[in-house]
């Protein structure tokens, strides 16, 4: 038995069971936006656990160009393409939005990642974004090994798998509009953070009632950057539980790990995005762990890992990995 089945089968043992199931088809999807008059596809209430089923945003026909033996493209996935009509296509395909009885403007969002699974023994990366001068655009199938865990690049190379959602996200202030799928924001969204994998929390600010939740752009794995363009693109299940939290006030996206707490800036300048972490790091220091603003701006800097999440989505993502190991007791 491999580690990683292992792994899911004790996970799988003390896991809340899914209150319900949400399966992809043209009927359950936004398609390359989020928006605050969007239609939900389901409404459930606060704790419950849902079952989300989502797809490789990839044409069928390009795909098969690129080698995929035919059956090894899901029936969704030919479904979407051919009946959602095209000028509707573009951008990720997310799925929902689910709405969440009781959650109102200035809540939180509480998304607990229980579980991610792997749909597809194959990934999808084009490539060509921000060194597109020196390279044309092209793509690649990348083979996955699911029983071992790991993506065969090429011959002795092998990347670990660490499945997650690039894209996780609410529907933004009514007044922005229906804003593209593309790049994130203050509702989450394409974050293409690679620490939010099985067993990590997401919080995400609410705007409009019943939050809208949607969630696309599967990875089975992806590098702080993603600097071609995409990740290890791929279609996966997640399990999510959603908890509306009304004693909790936040302007940004934020997260947790077993190990880190983890804050966001988002910019489409790199060095505004990196002061954004900075002020949103310091802001949870002194909030959450009663530091004064001067210990927390120096502890930032000391303590506090800044990475590059993605540097292709328009608006620039870098976010501070907080040890959770630097409290040697509880505040």
């Amino acid at each position: 038995m491999s580690r990683l089945l292992l792994i899911a089968m004790l996970t799988a043992a003390v896991l809340p069971a899914a209150d319900y199931k949400l399966k992809a088809s043209p009927e359950t999807i936004a398609w390359g936006y989020y928006w605050a008059h969007a239609k939900p596809v389901l409404t459930i209430k606060s704790g419950d656990v849902v079952e989300i089923q989502t797809l490789l945003d990839t044409n069928p026909a390009r795909l098969e160009q690129l080698g995929v033996p035919p059956d090894q493209i899901q029936p969704e996935i030919r479904e979407l393409y051919a009946k959602v009509p095209k000028e509707e296509q573009g951008g990720q395909v997310l799925h929902g939005p689910i709405a969440i009885e009781g959650a109102e403007p200035g809540d939180v969002l509480e998304v607990r990642i229980r579980e991610v699974r792997l749909d597809l023994p194959y990934a999808y990366n084009g490539y060509g974004k921000i060194l597109l001068d020196e390279f044309s655009r092209g793509a690649r199938i990348i083979p996955l090994d699911r029983e071992h865990g790991v993506a065969h690049f090429a011959p002795g190379i092998d990347i670990p798998l660490k499945p997650f959602f690039g894209g996780m996200g609410v529907a933004p202030p009514e007044s922005a509009g229906k804003i593209k799928s593309g790049p994130p924001g203050i509702h989450a969204g394409n974050l293409d953070n690679r620490d939010l994998v099985a067993g990590t929390t997401l919080f995400i600010p609410v705007h409009v009632a019943g939050a809208l939740f949607e969630v696309g752009d599967g990875h089975a794995g992806q590098g702080d950057g993603e600097v071609d363009r995409n990740a290890l693109e791929t279609s996966l299940t997640g399990v999510f539980q959603f908890i509306v939290r009304h004693d909790l006030h936040l302007k940004w996206p934020r997260a947790e790990t077993p190990t880190h707490y983890i804050t966001m800036g988002l910019n489409p300048d790199l060095l505004e995005a990196t002061k954004a972490a900075v002020r949103e790091t310091i802001d949870f220091l002194v909030t959450e762990k009663k530091l004064s603003r001067e210990d927390a701006y120096v502890l930032s800097s000391v303590g506090v890992d800044f990475v590059i999440t993605q540097a292709v989505d328009g608006t620039l993502g870098v976010h501070g990995l907080i040890p959770k190991s630097l409290f040697t007791s509880p505040k």
